[in-house]
């Protein structure tokens, strides 16, 4: 059986609000369907072999993060929380298998390899 997508999370918190239901309702405000549709968003992407599965389901809306006040965000995507009408986002970084960046991350050639995934942060990233 393949291995599939394994999660680096940037901190215990980002981990925290990512796997717990009580942490997750706390980021969100008390919305107790955000905070379920993160947690099986997380499941979606522990469940995939490679990131490709989830560029490949429209629902996330697996999107390229651009540069944003002076933040270079070269090599971070996004997929929704919840839906395209919330602000709410998982932001992630693709790994290679010592578990660095791609540099440069040419999603398209690495899609179908990554198995290793940072998640950077849950939030309003537009806002």
């Amino acid at each position: 059986m393949e291995k599939s997508l394994e999660l680096v999370y940037s901190d215990d918190k980002v981990k925290e609000q990512c796997t717990s239901v009580k942490a997750a309702k706390k980021l969100f405000g008390g919305d107790a369907t955000l905070a379920t549709k993160l947690l099986a968003r997380i499941n979606s992407l522990e469940q995939a072999d490679t990131i490709k599965d989830i560029i490949n389901m429209p629902p996330f809306h697996f999107h390229k993060l651009s540069n944003k006040d002076r933040k270079n965000l070269e090599g971070y995507f996004a997929i929704d929380v919840k839906s395209r009408k919330e602000p709410w986002r998982i932001i992630l970084e693709p790994l290679d298998e010592n578990k660095n960046p791609f540099v440069p991350c040419n999603i398209d050639e690495i899609a179908a390899t990554v198995r290793i995934v940072g998640i950077v942060e849950v939030s309003k990233h537009y806002e």
